[in-house]
């Protein structure tokens, strides 16, 4: 499938790949250059390829709260929240945000490759409520960078300068109508434009015009989530995983009454066997998904589940579920990648911090 914006990538010489089953800009001038552009000024991606669902009517609040473990009773109209979308079992079906819109009227925006699945199950437990899939009739671009808020001022969104940290709004921008939201993947100021699909392109070229907004892809958008320590449904998350092990607790209702609110309170009790964690390299040889890697103290072993070299930080960083004792800041591991081994280090997350990006300039000078 291809987005409203497929026409502009290729005018702009993205390179393109499948991705979800969509059509979707890797990248333009090269993933480094896109990474530190983001951090230093300001990127557009096109998130066209999300899923969106619309939930309606008397009582809408409840039974998403019921089908969700989301924190949504609490919401106020105009705030957002991150959650999931769990089995019975625990399992995380996929991560998602919950967007208050009015009394009885919230938007789902879910990933792309759990779209069939997502509605699908969301449909069955909503029943009762207005449930629509508006994904075809959603365009989706994520404007992120320090200097975001200057480039939608310049085009006349000032109304946006007080929009708090994971809340949205209704505005009009380059004389198009269009929700944005303020939550970011990239741990930089920045915002988020639902507009109708016809409208896209001349939203997105708008946004271009300006000299300190340039178009990034999947790649830089990868390295900027993992630089956050952000994970990544269908690498860091899936059905196996319960937000016990991935250490997504604090999202979840302490309440309970949701699918799977049994299972994660069981699992919780007892303690899961293996905790997602993030290790930082000695090198910027970086280990890939699907790596053995292991720490001697204490012993155990696991798998990493995102890894790349971190722009930012000169280094590469990974993401990877070990055995509890084994997740500690500061001991010790190895990763067995493409026939060599790399040592490195368990750390808080996230990796990046303006601070941290300061430090390791410092190092290598």
């Amino acid at each position: 499938m291809k987005t409203p914006l497929y026409a502009c990538h290729v005018a702009l010489g993205a390179r393109m790949i499948p991705f979800a089953g969509w059509d979707m800009p890797l990248q333009y001038a090269g993933i480094l250059p896109e990474h530190r552009h983001t951090r230093a000024q300001a990127s557009l991606f096109d998130c066209s390829h999300m899923s969106e669902f619309r939930v309606t009517g008397p009582g809408a609040m409840e039974v998403v709260a019921k089908a969700l473990a989301c924190r949504v009773r609490t919401l106020d109209v105009g705030q957002c929240r991150y959650g999931f979308l769990l089995e019975e079992s625990g399992g995380i079906l996929d991560d998602l945000l919950c967007y208050r819109l009015d009394d009885e009227e919230v938007m789902i925006v879910a990933n792309a490759g759990t779209h069939d699945r997502d509605a699908q199950v969301l449909g069955e437990r909503l029943a009762g409520v207005g449930f629509q899939d508006i994904s075809a009739a959603t365009a989706k671009i994520d404007l992120q960078g320090p200097a975001s808020m200057d480039v939608l001022d310049r085009l006349g969104a000032g109304d946006l300068h007080d929009l708090p940290y994971f809340h949205a709004r209704r505005t009009r921008l380059a004389g198009i109508d269009l929700l944005a939201s303020r939550t970011g993947y990239t741990g930089e100021r920045g915002y988020e434009l639902y507009v109708e699909p016809p409208r896209a392109e001349a939203l997105w070229n708008r946004l271009l015009e300006d000299e300190t907004v340039q178009p990034a892809g999947l790649g830089a958008r990868d390295t900027l989530r993992l630089e956050m320590g952000m994970p990544l449904y269908g690498q860091d998350l899936d059905e196996s995983v319960t937000p016990v092990e991935a250490n997504l607790t604090a999202f979840l209702p302490k309440a309970g009454g949701y699918v799977g609110a049994e299972a994660v309170a069981e699992h919780t009790q007892r303690g899961p066997d293996r905790r997602l964690a993030g290790i930082i390299f000695d090198s910027r040889r970086a280990a890939r998904p699907g790596d053995a890697i292991s720490c001697a103290a204490p012993a155990g072993a696991g798998t990493v589940t995102s890894g790349s070299f971190a722009p930012s930080l000169g280094c590469a960083v990974a993401l990877a579920y070990l055995p509890p004792a084994c997740t500690e800041p500061g001991t010790a591991v190895e990763a067995e990648t493409r026939g060599s081994r790399i040592t490195g280090r368990v750390t808080n997350l996230p990796f990046y911090t303006r601070a941290t990006a300061r430090e390791s300039s410092h190092e290598r000078t």
